[in-house]
């Protein structure tokens, strides 16, 4: 079935959007599970190459736009929205929906956060690479993961 990108596919998307959401509210609850463990129990752990500790980020990733969290989460409250909205307009196939699945759970994971608790907790500390935590991780996987994919894509 060919589908144009402005209008939605005639079939029936259900087995994807219970993957899809079953993956975003995995994310989503691990997310936020261990960011609750690390405010709890302010682990100080050095495996020595990486250190777990609780760090509170204001802002973005490697510390652009510190104390920005109101417009920060304005941003993620949005494209989460907008993601949701447009779910249907995503390919149904596995990896695409996987890889959107994964970042729609890492923008709710640290909008949760920002929304809150008015700072991101944020982790996992390479000591070479500003701290982050698990949604941080799927974010930059899933985003890599859609400009490889879309970029593949336009090739064929």
């Amino acid at each position: 079935m060919v589908t144009s990108h402005n209008s939605p596919p005639k079939h029936s998307n259900r087995p994807f959007l219970i993957l899809f959401s079953i993956i975003t509210a995995t994310i989503i609850i691990l997310d936020q599970l261990l960011k609750y463990l690390i405010l709890t129990l302010h682990p100080q752990k050095d495996f020595g190459w990486v250190y777990i500790h609780l760090i509170t980020n204001t802002g973005a990733g490697f510390g652009i736009l510190a104390g920005q969290t109101i417009w920060l989460a304005m941003v993620s409250f949005f494209v989460a929205i907008g993601l949701i909205y447009y779910y249907r307009y995503i390919p149904q196939q596995r990896t695409i929906q996987l890889l959107f699945a994964l970042f729609l759970g890492g923008v709710i994971g640290n909008f949760i956060d920002r929304a809150f608790r008015g700072y991101v907790i944020d982790f996992i500390d390479l000591k070479w690479w500003p701290a982050f935590n698990l949604a941080d991780a799927v974010l930059t996987i899933s985003a890599i993961g859609l400009v490889i994919y879309y970029w593949h894509d336009e090739e064929e």
